[in-house]
């Protein structure tokens, strides 16, 4: 697996992130642009917050551990002084998105603003210690916490009292940025909260008749026999399956390393499109038709993720399932997503693996996904034997 380790750093080093380089910096008004087509054109102007703070930590994480580079450092205070003056209102919460010169468009109803936030100033306080970013991000985190119960607050669309569902976005964040956060928390509170996520995701919305987990739940954690109730995500339980093997490795619990394993392998089955190849985007648990018209899509995000996850598992387990999965689902990615023509990666297929939209960033992709991806890769692949044994600490 060692020569996926050099591929994928180089495509990080050489393709990806000179990509975001050359054309996301707004040098007039602070901050990024994300929407990109092909070729890195700028195609619309308005920021959204949470590919602002993703930037920012990506950057960060590059300085951090890959490289002292002043151009990288530079572009994550770049990031950071745009979110510090335009990204939040009175109360704290950060918008879900801005205009090109940082006034409000849409309001804070997405805490996913604030995670992201939060994840950028923290990384940015590792590489530049300036009170003014740990405050930033301990206040905002603090501020999740406070809002986990209820998101969304007083933007919630939802009728109180009707339907009242458990979203499984939350804890699967939170389960990654804890980690992210803890240089600048108390160590009893990660502890804490890391215990309360591991048994939300992996029990709570644990599916235990298809060995998956669901995207919402009825409040007891009972399953919702509706469309939200239903919906299945392979890419989201895939992806917060690494979360979870990362907190097992860190606290040496092979059983759980192994569970996480099986889910993931579940999810993989589950959602792999036996026809065309790729994973699809949504399906409903019980085969209806699912509610979400962009289901069969195939998109850059679950797949990469994918990698990660049985990079990881493949890693610390050994198991040849994974490597096999890995092999596949590289050939698939490679093969579809990548643009060697114009740099990055594209977005959006459909089902039958053509281009759906010609973009490398938008309103949702930005410079995340694809480069810590690529460098979760390298960096878990760099020093992995042919085959590895079980490893549980680090």
């Amino acid at each position: 697996m060692n020569h996926y380790s050099t591929l994928y750093k180089q495509e990080l080093l050489e393709n990806v992130i000179p990509f975001w380089m050359k054309h996301s910096k707004d040098e007039q008004h602070g901050g990024f642009f994300t929407c990109l087509d092909q070729f890195g054109n700028v195609f619309d102007t308005d920021k959204f917050i949470w590919l602002q703070g993703r930037e920012t930590w990506m950057f960060s994480m590059l300085y951090d551990k890959v490289e002292q580079r002043p151009e990288w450092l530079d572009m994550a205070v770049h990031g950071a002084e745009f979110l510090k003056k335009h990204g939040r209102d009175a109360e704290g919460n950060f918008y879900f998105s801005l205009n090109q010169q940082g006034q409000p468009l849409v309001q804070p109803y997405n805490i996913f603003s604030d995670c992201f936030a939060a994840m950028g100033f923290g990384a940015l306080y590792k590489i530049k210690p300036e009170d003014e970013y740990a405050d930033i991000a301990k206040k905002t985190f603090q501020n999740i916490l406070d809002r986990r119960q209820n998101p969304k607050g007083k933007y919630s669309k939802a009728y109180p009292g009707t339907r009242n569902l458990r979203n499984f976005s939350l804890p699967m964040i939170l389960s990654n940025l804890s980690l992210e956060m803890e240089h600048l928390l108390d160590k009893s509170l990660i502890e804490t909260l890391s215990q309360e996520i591991i048994h939300e995701v992996m029990n709570v919305f644990y599916h235990e008749e298809s060995g998956l987990i669901l995207e919402n739940v009825s409040p007891d954690g009972s399953f919702a026999d509706c469309f939200e109730g239903r919906v299945i995500n392979p890419g989201h339980i895939i992806e917060a399956m690494w979360f979870i093997m990362d907190l097992a490795v860190r606290q040496g619990d092979k059983a759980l390393v192994n569970r996480t394993v099986e889910i993931a392998l579940n999810a993989l089955d589950y959602g792999w499109d036996n026809e065309f190849g790729g994973l699809l985007y949504f399906k409903d648990i019980k085969g209806y038709p699912p509610q979400q018209l962009e289901w069969d899509q195939k998109l850059w995000w679950p797949h990469v993720e994918a990698l990660v996850c049985m990079a990881k598992a493949y890693a610390v387990t050994g198991d040849e399932r994974c490597q096999k999965w890995f092999d596949k689902l590289h050939d698939y990615t490679w093969s579809n997503f990548r643009d060697e023509q114009y740099g990055e990666w594209f977005g959006y297929l459909n089902r039958r693996n053509e281009v759906l939209l010609p973009l490398k960033g938008g309103k949702w992709k930005g410079c995340f996904h694809i480069p810590r991806g690529l460098y979760q890769v390298y960096k878990t692949l760099e020093n992995v034997p042919a085959q590895p044994e079980i490893v549980l600490a680090r």
